[in-house]
């Protein structure tokens, strides 16, 4: 696999199978740092991702790992060519002595070439992990599996001829990207979405978060004064209806008024 970046690391070595077991991927806190990413400067964030996944797989599959820096490595190359950015000269230096080092160290696990074996390693991802995992992972598990299973893919067409894709690791990522809108993350839940329900909104613990806030039962109606000139033998307050606690909460006591213009 000769570099465009003039790497001189080749992407067709020849191996020979070492080892035939795939463990399950054990992923990392999301709140971890990995020396990569502390190197990585803030104008190559954008290929982030890929350096985490790198080191996500890292203990299962080196080869693959090794594949997925080469890609963050080419990235990063074809966003800065003259390494002007800061930071941009010694996080390339840094990540293309890793290269190096790695393409003697590393080599495929289940195949005799480095095409074959991505393409093994990304369907035994897909069914330990994302298959299987629908049915057994947390959403936000979900969530991550879907982000790596996405990245892995990226490395996969990079390394394989489009001819030599096959269909069923087609069939597989067209599954990841449905699956990643299933699992997609919300900071603001769509209480309101028009058309289908998002899948989000029907997991029990959104369910049972939803009827917790809604339960008004038993607190004291709020009551607001009229602001217009009636009668005095007219009420001057009135009840005022409430959606959930924070609409309670919000009646009786006010929430804090935006300062923006």
């Amino acid at each position: 696999m000769a570099s465009s970046s003039g790497t001189g690391l080749s992407r067709t070595p020849s191996r020979r199978i070492t080892r035939a077991q795939t463990m399950l991927v054990d992923f990392p806190n999301e709140d971890n740092t990995t020396a990569d990413s502390e190197l990585l400067p803030s104008s190559l964030a954008s290929i982030a991702p890929i350096l985490r996944v790198a080191d996500a797989i890292e203990k299962d599959n080196p080869r693959v790992a090794y594949l997925c820096r080469f890609l963050a490595y080419e990235k990063a190359h074809v966003m800065d060519p003259a390494s002007g950015g800061r930071g941009v000269r010694q996080f390339k230096t840094y990540l293309l002595h890793r290269l190096e080092r790695e393409e003697e160290e590393t080599k495929p696990m289940h195949a005799r070439s480095d095409t074959r074996e991505i393409q093994m390693y990304y369907k035994q991802f897909y069914l330990k992990n994302v298959a299987d995992g629908q049915y057994t992972k947390k959403p936000e598990e979900m969530a991550k599996i879907c982000q790596i299973a996405s990245v892995l893919y990226d490395v996969l067409r990079t390394v394989v001829p489009v001819n030599r894709v096959d269909d069923e690791t087609r069939r597989f990522a067209k599954e990841v990207e449905k699956m990643k809108e299933r699992f997609e993350h919300y900071n603001i839940l769509p209480l309101y979405a028009v058309g289908v329900k998002p899948a989000i909104m029907e997991l029990p613990e959104i369910k049972a978060a939803l009827r917790a806030i809604q339960n008004v039962e038993g607190l004291p109606v709020p009551r607001v004064h009229n602001t217009f000139n009636v009668p005095d033998d007219i009420l001057q307050e009135r009840e005022k209806p409430v959606d959930d606690v924070l609409d309670w909460l919000s009646s009786n006591f006010g929430f804090q008024v935006s300062n923006r213009l």
